[in-house]
């Protein structure tokens, strides 16, 4: 195949991959086929283009092919700069890989009809997940000790003053945090408001055993972040109804000397893919909300109990 006629074959299927991407993230389908599947191909067609003269350069095309693309994503207001850099520990590993296999397969058996035929089958089966796939319940749990007893501690959990500014760059850089709680009646049936830089989480109160439990569903979810972009405001779907709080509790065990241990527990899902790798980030996240709210808590009870 002539230079011409294979920049022609490349320009082709990228132009059919950016088209997909654009249709799957109109979708919210935001699954194996636009995360692996995709920076896989784009890191081949790196390679077929430019037929690097080492895997070592073949890789370094492929991760940079997938950065590039994820810049674009960037420039036209798509995607926002946080779940770019997110999703780069995953992309660009996957684009370098596609670029080696494709660099190997150049010179070898894989390039004729069986590997034609693989690559033909992976995206109707990574279409298939990503509408199938139902996401998993993820637990984080963080807990501290507090020099108050936990009758003195129940009353902060329930409701907290207003917190101070985040001083962590995640939280600066657009990532959501609370700000302050409120109740609405006391008991079960009672209506917990914790109000974050998004908006507010609304969650009715299953179990009040006071001091010991509350526990409670969560209705109403605000988004997860504001994106950072140079453009007025970026609303790409995963922004609304993919990271969703279920549940959440805090129990509080007592301790000798007056103290208390408080542990807040959160029960989520997302529906982003691979689900393990996103839990990474999404885990971090929540294990930092919880800390933030808990170390309030903990300022507020043992200046009371002074």
């Amino acid at each position: 195949m002539t230079a011409s006629a294979r920049f022609a074959t490349v320009f082709v299927a990228l132009t059919g991959l950016v088209a997909a991407g654009f249709f799957l993230m109109n979708r919210g389908l935001y699954g194996l086929s636009l995360f692996t599947l995709f920076p896989i191909l784009l890191g081949g067609l790196a390679a077929w283009a430019l037929q690097p003269a080492t895997a070592a350069r073949a890789a370094w095309q492929g991760a940079a092919a997938v950065m590039l693309a994820t810049m674009f994503l960037f420039l036209l207001g798509k995607e926002g700069a946080i779940c770019i850099v997110m999703s780069w520990p995953l992309a660009l590993p996957l684009g370098a890989a596609g670029s080696v296999a494709a660099h190997y397969a150049r010179s070898s058996h894989l390039a004729g009809r069986g590997g034609a035929a693989l690559l033909l089958l992976l995206p109707p089966a990574g279409l298939t997940w990503d509408v199938s796939a139902q996401p998993p319940v993820f637990q984080v749990r963080t807990a501290i000790e507090i020099a108050a007893p936990p009758e003195t501690v129940w009353k902060h959990v329930v409701a907290f003053s207003e917190l101070p500014p985040p001083e962590e760059w995640f939280f600066r850089a657009g990532i959501a945090y609370p700000m302050r709680a409120r109740i609405e009646g006391a008991g079960p049936g009672a209506v917990r408001y914790c109000d974050f830089s998004t908006g507010p989480f609304v969650e009715p109160i299953e179990v009040w055993d006071e001091p010991r439990l509350l526990r409670f569903r969560v209705t109403e979810n605000p988004a997860p972040l504001h994106e950072w972009s140079p453009y007025a405001r970026v609303l790409p779907k995963h922004l609304h109804g993919y990271l969703i709080s279920r549940q959440g509790q805090f129990l509080l065990t007592p301790l000798p000397h007056n103290r208390t241990l408080l542990e807040g527990t959160t029960w989520y899902q997302h529906g982003l893919w691979p689900a393990e790798y996103w839990r990474l980030w999404s885990d971090a996240i929540i294990h930092r909300i919880h800390l933030r709210v808990l170390h309030h808590i903990r300022t507020l009870a043992e200046a009371d109990s002074w």
